[in-house]
């Protein structure tokens, strides 16, 4: 409906250093869960766009950003987003938080009111376990 699952693989980084970001049967059908139950919903709730920073991550684009070894990007599971107006960052964090299903969701830097420089979310079909975090 909002989201793509192009969107969810694109990565400047990963052009500009000619790594190839492409996913596999598997990482596209995590990306559409993740779409389907967090990022649309979320998305028509809020009612203006949200961005993508992080989607999708190969194995080698995952290594050049410092990402986690098991990183649930690595899967297709998980996206950092954010708003235009980043004071609005808070509001789709507790959005997601009390109305959505999720694995795991991150305010990620927040600043001195608690606003999130960004949100990383992932879903889990299998195993959601609601985790909520700040770091």
């Amino acid at each position: 409906m909002f989201f793509t699952i192009g969107e969810l693989c694109r990565s400047d980084v990963a052009l500009n250093k000619g790594i190839k970001n492409e996913p596999n049967l598997r990482q596209k059908m995590n990306m559409e869960k993740l779409i389907d139950n967090v990022l649309d919903p979320l998305r028509s709730a809020y009612r203006k766009p949200i961005y993508v920073n992080s989607g999708f991550r190969s194995l080698s684009l995952n290594k050049i950003l410092g990402g986690a070894k098991n990183s649930q990007h690595m899967e297709g599971k998980a996206a950092d987003i954010q708003s235009a107006d980043k004071k609005d960052n808070l509001w789709l964090f507790e959005y997601i938080r009390d109305n959505l299903e999720f694995d795991q969701l991150i305010n990620e830097k927040p600043d001195k009111d608690g606003i999130p420089q960004w949100i990383h979310v992932s879903y889990n079909e299998d195993n959601n376990r609601n985790q909520v975090l700040t770091l």
